[in-house]
């Protein structure tokens, strides 16, 4: 299995703002657990290229592409939660073109999966707006990469505690993506809920799991191997991206839910899963939130563990009382687009 880690120290020079929870020490301890899991050694190392203009414009307003260009060499702030320093402009570009460069070296046949550490993260970035410490959207990208090289069904699946409401708008009314989020709800950006399915032609195809806190590893395991695997399978995706955010973890600071390490190999598993029809194995992850050290450590290397198809211990069931109301309610409202979840 040749997985690819798409890694660049420019990252560590993007400045969200002093005492800001996005900070560089993240992507030390992304990296120094992959090293202490004996994991690195596996990993084939890319320099992630910069997006192109033309690849950000797949996904963004030509305005905004300006704006965020715009903060070239100066700070600025575009909301009291995100902002810019002088190098963050470049960071965002190689944040956004590791993804797609990862897109073209997995569809190229170059990699089988692969895994970018970068910095922003991109989830909640809109086609208008940056957000929620996102600057461009990079799994977005990478999204629109795929269809632009051909694909005509590509699957995100986004397991970051907060919900991703800026991949989610921008493939809003897109059949040929397949949007699935399960976050803490209610919880920032406040979007998420269960009836946000699409719109038009693309009505159906975002899968919203909204979850009360407080959830772990065995019933998230449910949610996802009930609702997540099944639909994802229907759709048979050509590629699979994972907007892989850690901060579900029991000891995250901005979270509250219960995953561990061996959760996210899990959640992990089941992206894996999706990608076992005619994705032929292919699966980009790209990192996006994940504030507690020691657990974005721990999770990063159980998560890319799966990716390099390490087995993983199986997990404890779970015992949350709400998960079989949860799992009634999911049903309910996915079955008239995605009836294989009422087996």
């Amino acid at each position: 299995m040749q997985v690819g880690l798409f890694d660049d120290p420019v990252f560590a020079e993007h400045e969200a703002g002093p005492g800001h929870p996005e900070h560089p020490a993240r992507l030390e301890a992304a990296r120094v657990g992959l090293q202490e899991a004996g994991l690195e050694g596996e990993l084939s190392p890319r320099s992630p290229r910069p997006a192109t203009r033309e690849e950000l414009l797949a996904v963004h307003t030509e305005a905004h592409v300006d704006l965020v260009a715009a903060t070239k060499d100066r700070s600025h702030r575009f909301d009291p939660d995100t902002a810019a320093g002088p190098h963050s402009y470049t960071a965002a570009l190689r944040a956004a073109g590791a993804v797609a460069g990862a897109v073209d070296e997995v569809l190229d046949g170059e990699l089988d999966r692969a895994f970018c550490i970068v910095r922003p993260p991109g989830h909640h970035a809109t086609s208008d707006r940056a957000s929620g410490f996102c600057l461009f959207n990079n799994v977005a990208v990478g999204a629109a990469q795929a269809l632009a090289r051909g694909l005509d069904r590509v699957a995100v699946v986004d397991f970051d505690v907060h919900h991703g409401n800026g991949t989610q708008q921008i493939f809003w009314e897109d059949p040929r993506v397949l949007y699935i989020s399960s976050h803490q709800f209610p919880y920032y950006p406040g979007t998420g809920a269960l009836d946000e399915v699409g719109e038009d032609e693309g009505r159906g195809f975002t899968v919203n799991l909204p979850v009360p806190a407080g959830l772990g590893d065995g019933d998230y395991s449910r949610l996802y191997r009930d609702i997540v695997e099944p639909a994802g399978r229907s759709f048979d995706p050509q590629l699979v991206l994972v907007s892989a955010g850690f901060d579900a973890h029991a000891a995250d600071p901005l979270g509250g839910m219960a995953l561990t390490a061996a959760g996210f190999a899990e959640l992990m598993d089941v992206c894996v899963a999706l990608a076992s029809g005619a994705a032929s194995g292919r699966v980009v992850a790209v990192l996006e939130g994940g504030y507690g050290l020691e657990g974005l450590a721990s999770s990063v290397a159980a998560s890319v563990g799966r990716l390099l198809d390490r087995p993983s211990p199986p997990l404890p069931p779970g015992a949350d009382p709400r998960t079989e109301s949860l799992l009634t309610a999911y049903r309910k409202a996915q079955a008239p687009f995605w009836p294989v979840v009422e087996r």
